[in-house]
């Protein structure tokens, strides 16, 4: 096999890893497509190290995480809410139909169940960046208070005090439409 296919190949079974770390982390999937290709660059340039090791997902799931929170800093002026944006709802949902995989045919509680995450990804990505990036790193990267304090620069007490406002923000979307 080439390196070009070896790439290819690499690309393909991490791009749905990469993507969803920088979609939940930037709340739009027009910067995480930005972001996703930054980190696949960044994986090229390397690819003669992280190629075969077992490490990669580590790697990607870390640089994806630090383009996040670098983009986010940078362009914290230009944030809008995704229900302000209802032109790009949208076309971010006609993306991530093309990137799921065919699904076997649902359930009724196949389709409630993911009905009540569609709406928890949505509540998720309205959230203030302040409460979403933390709240992305705890659960979906399972880092520590203490890591996330460290990595955002800021004290626990906000980290702690951010997640529990964001909780009970998801909490509230949630119980609304239940």
């Amino acid at each position: 096999m080439t390196d070009v296919a070896r790439f290819e190949a690499f690309v393909r079974e991490y791009q749905h890893l990469v993507f969803a770390t920088a979609v939940r982390l930037l709340g739009r999937a027009a910067e995480a497509e930005d972001v996703s290709q930054t980190v696949f660059l960044k994986a090229f340039e390397r690819f003669d190290e992280i190629g075969g090791s077992p490490s990669a997902p580590g790697w990607l799931k870390t640089v994806t995480t630090h383009l996040c929170l670098n983009h986010l800093s940078r362009y914290r002026a230009r944030w809008q809410l995704f229900s302000e944006l209802n032109s790009d709802d949208a076309a971010d949902a006609s993306f991530a139909d093309s990137i799921a995989a065919p699904e076997a045919p649902r359930t009724e509680q196949d389709e409630r169940t993911s009905a009540r995450l569609d709406r928890l990804e949505s509540a998720l990505r309205a959230l203030p960046d302040h409460q979403r990036v933390p709240i992305a790193l705890f659960h979906f990267d399972g880092l520590s208070y203490d890591d996330i304090a460290t990595l955002l620069g800021v004290s626990l007490g906000k980290v702690k005090t951010d997640i529990h406002r964001g909780r009970l923000a998801l909490k509230r979307v949630l119980d609304v439409v239940d």
